[in-house]
C-alpha cells in the first residue's frame, strides 16, 4: 500500500510538472539497468527488456514492454496503467502517437531512446524533457526521504553482516551470496554490490569473482540497497587481519576527505564545491593525480530511483544543492601506498547542511585472520 501512495504522489507531481512545461504527452524510457525515468511515471521497476512508458496529460498512462516476462509482472504490479506487450515497442509506441502533431510531445531520457523515436520525421516534434524530469528525480518529497532513511539502516545492518562474511579462504561470490540472502531476508528486493578484495595491486571494485579471501587483504565494497525502489548506499574498507601503518595512514586521508566533502554540503553549495573539497584534501598530499579521471570516476552522485543517479560530484558539474537531495559522497580511489580504498555515505541535504544517513563508523575495521 505504501509503494502504491507514493507513486501516485510521484504521478501527480509529474502531471503538475507537465502541465507547466505545456507537455501533453511524455515519454519515459527504462531497460534493465537504468530504470528511474519509466520508474518515475510508472511505479514499475524492469528487470530485462527495454521499456517505454506513454504519460498523457490527462493522467492516462500506457506502458510498453518488448519481454513478454515483464508485461505479465506489470499488470500484476503496476496500479492504473495500461500494460502492453510488443516484441518492437518502437513501433508499437509510434503507432500510438502518430497522427499527434497538434500534441506536445517529449521525452526522457531522450538521449537513450531507441534510434527509431529519433528518426527524421519524428525527432523535430519530440522536445528533450530530461531536464524535467531530472529536477524531480533529485528533489525529493518528504515521503522519498523518510524512505531512503529507511534504506540507509537497512544498508548499515547488511554492511555489520558483510564484515561478519568476510573470513580467510572465502570466496568474494559466497561474502556477496551472503550478504544478498540477508537482504532478501529484511524484504529488500534490489541491491547494487561490487566488491574488491587483495592489496595494492587493486586498482577498483568489480562483480565480485572467485578470488579467495586471504590474510592481509584489503576488502572494499559499495552496497546499494533499495526500499520501494530507492537506493541508498555505503562504502567502507576493512582488513582482513591487523591493519598496516601505511594502511592506517592512507586511511586517514581519506576519512578526511569524506569529512571535508560533506562539510562541503550546504544550500546553494554546487556538486563541484563538495568534489573540489574532497580533491583538495588529496592535493594538500600531493596525491592530486589519484582524484583524476586516470584513478577514479566521480567523487560521489545523487541517490534515489537508480543507484548512479545525477548530479555527479565532479569538479566541473555547477549543479547547485538544495534541500531534499540525496547524495553519496565517496572520495573512492586509488593510493600508491595501499591500494584501492573506499569510504562514502549516504545523506541528504538539509536546510542546515547535510543529514548523515549512515551510522557506521568510519573507521578501517579489521576482521579476524
Amino acid at each position: 500500500m505504501a509503494d502504491i501512495e507514493l507513486g501516485k504522489e510521484r504521478r501527480r507531481r509529474l502531471l503538475a510538472a507537465m502541465a507547466e512545461s505545456r507537455i501533453d504527452a511524455l515519454l519515459l524510457y527504462g531497460n534493465a539497468w537504468q530504470g528511474d525515468y519509466l520508474r518515475y511515471g510508472t511505479d514499475f521497476s524492469m528487470l530485462e527488456g527495454h521499456g517505454v512508458a506513454l504519460v498523457s496529460s490527462d493522467g492516462a498512462t500506457e506502458l510498453f514492454l518488448d519481454s513478454v516476462v515483464e508485461a505479465e509482472r506489470a499488470e500484476a504490479e503496476t496500479s492504473g496503467t495500461t500494460v502492453h506487450f510488443d516484441a518492437d515497442i518502437v513501433r508499437a509506441v509510434r503507432a500510438r502517437i502518430d497522427g499527434a502533431a497538434h500534441r506536445r510531445l517529449a521525452a526522457a531520457p531522450r538521449r537513450l531512446l531507441p534510434s527509431g523515436f529519433l528518426a527524421k520525421d519524428r525527432a523535430a516534434t519530440l522536445a528533450d524533457a530530461t531536464v524535467l524530469v531530472d529536477w524531480l528525480l533529485m528533489h525529493k518529497l518528504p515521503t522519498e526521504i523518510a524512505v531512503l532513511r529507511r534504506a540507509a539502516q537497512l544498508a548499515d545492518d547488511a554492511y555489520a553482516m558483510f564484515r561478519e562474511a568476510v573470513k580467510v579462504g572465502r570466496r568474494q561470490y559466497e561474502v556477496v551470496a551472503e550478504v544478498e540472502g540477508y537482504l532478501r531476508r529484511r524484504g529488500c528486493p534490489d541491491n547494487f554490490m561490487i566488491i574488491g578484495s587483495g592489496g595494492k595491486d587493486v586498482l577498483g571494485m568489480t562483480p565480485p569473482s572467485e578470488r579467495r579471501i586471504v590474510r592481509g587483504d584489503l576488502v572494499t565494497t559499495e552496497l546499494t540497497p533499495a526500499l520501494q525502489g530507492y537506493f541508498v548506499q555505503i562504502c567502507r574498507t576493512l582488513v582482513v587481519g591487523k591493519a598496516s601503518a601505511a594502511q592506517r595512514r592512507a586511511f586517514d586521508v581519506f576519512r578526511e576527505a569524506l569529512e571535508a566533502g560533506i562539510a562541503a554540503v550546504r544550500p546553494g553549495a554546487t556538486a563541484a564545491d563538495v568534489a573540489r573539497a574532497e580533491n583538495d584534501v588529496f592535493r594538500k598530499r600531493d596525491l592530486g593525480d589519484y582524484t583524476t579521471s586516470k584513478w577514479t570516476r566521480v567523487r560521489g552522485h545523487g541517490l534515489g530511483l537508480f543507484c548512479d543517479s545525477k548530479p555527479h560530484l565532479l569538479e566541473d558539474i555547477e549543479t547547485e544543492l538544495v534541500p531534499g537531495m540525496a547524495l553519496i559522497v565517496h572520495p573512492n580511489t586509488y593510493h600508491p601506498d595501499a591500494g584501492y580504498i573506499v569510504l562514502g555515505d549516504a545523506i541528504v541535504v538539509s536546510e542546515q547542511g547535510a543529514e548523515v544517513l549512515c551510522r557506521t563508523p568510519r573507521e578501517l575495521f579489521e576482521v579476524a585472520a
